[in-house]
């Protein structure tokens, strides 16, 4: 398919949240549809775009046009199959990571349903998920695996988790009517876990300000349904991002497929779409559930007390053994003018963070790190060095971080030579 005429980035919306530290969520928040019309339209140039050059043969649109069709979609009753692949570039931790799980925490009374940790096996690998949603107070995720299947279930002021693997289930209420407030219309998931080319789309379109080219770049189709693709490439140099594609379903503007391609070439690093969908009422039973016979079911409030308990313990035992860490307990300082510094806009930005006092990063050569540990932290990074010292570097296809000697860390979605030039700049 032939690119159409561009409609390039001509206002100044406000920047996205990338980069933004967030704090534990109760699994009982779910992610909430933006209305992104006030916020991308007005960057969005008003210059035609045909998207017509392939199959389907689709009428004329503007990248504004399709941004204002996505923000109006109204999509309350779906179900659907969505694949997620997803290739970061980070290493596996193997072995190394049983270092750092609480004693206790892989036994069958610990919340191994529980949404927070489950859901973070979406940041790797392919994964199959069944999705279904009946307006904002009912909805379900499933991740569907050979021989096993997760759910997460939102029904009203219930949610539920199940892992048939180890027949744990989690369950918690949604407390105030959360759901009623327009939120989690497509998906039920703790905030930051998105599990829909939607959700990704919407995250995607908050960085579409002065300094991102929007474009129609012709038509396709996803599941058997007729779609034009919406394109978003950063126009700033320095960015891991290459570009985002998004699918848009050509009659109710629901997003049907997110494509994200890193600068670097090589398969996509996100790539969700749906392999089927149906936009009918689901039926009722698909968010009815009742703990099997034999399942061990954890309260949410007891799940939090119990991870609270076994991170106080891991703390305490590791108190002695990380003595170079003491004195950066104060986090509180890193968010402020002298902690946390944000260089440059958009999808280049680079977060500058100083360790109070200027504390060394721990190593091996000065002990305070174990071999295994500081073999890991090498097999990743790269060493460099500058006008700001010397440092090291950890790549994944996204997010890059450079750790300097001196104890000052920038991190950011762009390349290593940014990240270097920012140190070198850095007063």
């Amino acid at each position: 398919m032939a690119p159409n005429d561009s409609a390039g980035t001509n206002g100044t919306a406000a920047p996205g949240t990338t980069g933004a530290v967030a704090g534990r969520r109760k699994a009982v928040r779910y992610i909430v549809p933006v209305a992104v019309a006030g916020v991308a339209a007005a960057t969005i140039g008003l210059v035609p775009a045909l998207a017509s050059s392939g199959d389907p043969d689709l009428p004329k649109i503007t990248a504004q046009e399709l941004i204002e069709k996505i923000a109006a979609s109204d999509t309350q009753q779906l179900s659907g199959t969505v694949k997620i692949s997803t290739d970061l570039g980070i290493p596996s931790l193997g072995g190394l990571a049983g270092s750092f799980i609480p004693e206790g925490a892989g036994d069958k009374g610990s919340a191994s349903a529980d949404p927070q940790t489950k859901l973070t096996e979406l940041a790797s690998g392919t994964h199959t998920l069944r999705v279904a949603a009946d307006g904002p107070d009912k909805q379900r995720v499933s991740i569907l695996d050979k021989a096993s299947e997760y759910s997460l279930i939102h029904n009203g002021d219930q949610v539920w988790a199940y892992d048939s693997k180890s027949n744990a289930v989690y369950h918690a209420k949604d407390k105030g009517g959360q759901g009623k407030a327009g939120r989690g219309k497509e998906q039920a998931a703790p905030d930051g876990v998105p599990t829909t080319p939607k959700a990704l789309a919407e995250q995607a379109l908050k960085a579409a300000d002065g300094t991102t080219s929007v474009t129609v770049g012709g038509t396709a189709q996803v599941a058997g349904r007729d779609a034009y693709r919406l394109v978003i490439k950063p126009e700033q140099s320095g960015s891991t991002i290459g570009s985002i594609t998004v699918a848009v379903d050509a009659e109710n503007g629901t997003p049907l497929k997110f494509t994200l391609q890193p600068s670097s070439g090589g398969k996509a690093a996100i790539d969700a779409g749906f392999t089927s969908v149906d936009f009918k009422k689901p039926d009722a039973s698909s968010f009815s559930f009742t703990p099997p016979k034999g399942a061990k079911v954890t309260e949410a409030d007891e799940a939090e007390g119990h991870a609270k308990a076994e991170a106080g313990k891991a703390a305490e035992k590791a108190k002695g053994d990380l003595s170079a860490f003491e004195g950066m307990s104060g986090m509180d300082g890193m968010h402020g003018a002298n902690g946390m510094n944000v260089i440059g806009k958009g999808w280049s930005s680079i977060a500058e963070i100083k360790t109070p006092g200027g504390a060394a990063l721990p190593s091996k050569e000065s002990g305070d790190l174990p071999a295994e540990a500081q073999g890991f932290l090498d097999s990743v990074g790269d060493k460099v060095t500058g006008k700001f010292g010397s440092g090291t570097v950890f790549k994944t296809r996204l997010v890059n971080a450079l750790m300097t000697d001196d104890g000052r860390v920038y991190v950011g979605a762009v390349t290593k030579d940014a990240l270097v030039n920012a140190a070198n700049n850095a007063g």
